[in-house]
């Protein structure tokens, strides 16, 4: 088949696009070029003789060039991380972005189209776990506009067969976001902000492209909205704690308290915003401390055949040992 992955220098994606290429299709790779290791990711790309196209989702004509004659398209474009970005420029490429391209995979009659949201859409969860159908309570610029965005897919059910997938936290080699927190983790202190009592649900990035594979080919995806996860829930904690043991470091965890570290965040994030600079703090790098996202994956074991197999602990064990092999620890 042929494939279009948007967002493919990023970390899904590239991953993505190596594993369908792998599998003998036909792979446009579209992305961005903005940091060395997007840069790095396309020369991986090229390196396997994908076609890689760099450029804007707000490009109508290049938008039309990348959809045509492809069979399936797999969204996974955002701004996500730029934290010193006004709240229309998430507005612009999430929403905008999406529905452009979504006009342009209509016009080139697209088969397939899968849609990567993210579990942010729920703020946080309660005592019970997340599913599909758990009231969404998004409360961060990102997060809104995702599931702005997946309105709009919704909007386009009748010309486009469209699944969409929320994304829980991803990791694994090749991944950049958890670097700040290995490395934190290899100085041997870890500030453990509130505690460390809140769950999380990551998921390899290899089982996550598993599922959007299923996502993307079984008639059963068609119109649904899926959640994937990883198999195991554990408490901020635990994750650092198997962090450390993959480093082969002894955990020294220093208890910070939640709420000085929320106002500070909140007071850097207004400091640093009026003169246009990235803030080194701000909420959304706490929420990493503060959120419960734990989840039924239910509906996509019964309709997808989604079964995660990798563990957290050997998962951490390769992206610490990609870390180490690229100089990055």
């Amino acid at each position: 088949m042929k494939i279009l992955i948007t967002g493919a220098t990023g970390f899904i994606g590239a991953r993505l696009a190596e594993r369908m290429s792998s599998l003998g299709h036909e792979v446009t790779a579209f992305g961005a070029e903005h940091t060395p290791l997007e840069r790095a990711r396309r020369a991986a790309l090229e390196a396997r003789q994908l076609r890689v196209v760099i450029g804007s989702i707000q490009d109508p004509f290049l938008l039309k060039d990348v959809t045509k004659g492809a069979d399936i398209v797999f969204h996974l474009a955002a701004a996500q991380h730029e934290s010193n970005a006004a709240d229309e420029y998430f507005y612009t490429i999430n929403v905008d972005g999406t529905r452009k391209l979504l006009e342009a995979c209509a016009s080139a009659g697209i088969r397939r189209f899968v849609h990567g949201s993210t579990i942010g859409v729920y703020g946080s969860a309660g005592t019970t776990a997340l599913h599909e159908e758990s009231p969404t309570k998004p409360d961060n610029i990102y997060a809104r506009t995702k599931l702005e965005a997946e309105h709009v897919v919704q909007s386009f059910a009748r010309q486009l067969p469209s699944t969409i997938i929320r994304i829980s936290e991803t990791y694994g080699p090749g991944d950049g976001r958890l670097l700040k927190l290995f490395k934190v983790v290899n100085k041997g202190i870890f500030p453990m902000i509130g505690g460390g009592s809140n769950e999380h649900q990551p998921v390899h990035v290899d089982d996550l492209v598993d599922g959007l594979l299923l996502a993307g080919t079984r008639d059963e995806a068609v119109g649904q909205t899926l959640i994937l996860a990883g198999g195991e829930i554990l408490p901020t904690f635990r994750l650092v704690e198997l962090v450390a043991d993959a480093l082969g470091k002894p955990l020294r965890s220093l208890i910070v308290p939640l709420s000085p570290m929320l106002l500070a965040a909140v007071m850097v994030e207004k400091s640093f915003r009026s003169i246009g600079k990235s803030p080194p703090l701000n909420r959304r790098r706490l929420d990493f401390f503060v959120k419960r996202l734990f989840f039924s994956q239910q509906k996509a074991r019964c309709l997808l055949g989604y079964d995660p197999k990798r563990r957290f602990r050997e998962g951490a064990m390769e992206t610490a040992a990609w870390y180490r092999e690229r100089g990055y620890l």
